[in-house]
């Protein structure tokens, strides 16, 4: 017997419908964490990452920006590149 009783957060949000942007903006927290990381590690400066990649500095901030879910796939492919990385991304059944 579970000691718990009640639905599971997921379960709310998705009831809620809001458990798709409550998974895209932790998944964009932990790209924006990770990118930073990289960029300590590489002792880049956003200036210096954002000529790497060809874009506006504008364009980095808002990739950086944990807060800010929007970000496309070419712009994570730059960054990643930028750093000597490459992008995976996989889909998981639900």
């Amino acid at each position: 017997m579970s000691k718990h009783i009640g639905s599971t957060l997921d379960d709310f949000l998705d009831k809620e419908g809001l458990l798709a942007e409550a998974e895209a903006i932790a998944v964009k927290r932990v790209i924006a964490y990770q990118l930073g990381e990289m960029m300590e590690s590489q002792g880049l400066s956003r200036t210096e990452l954002a000529r790497r990649m060809k874009t506006s500095r504008a364009s980095l901030d808002r990739l950086l920006d944990p807060e800010n879910a929007s970000v496309t796939l070419l712009t994570l492919e730059r960054a990643a590149r930028a750093l000597g990385m490459r992008v995976k991304i996989e889909l998981d059944a639900a």
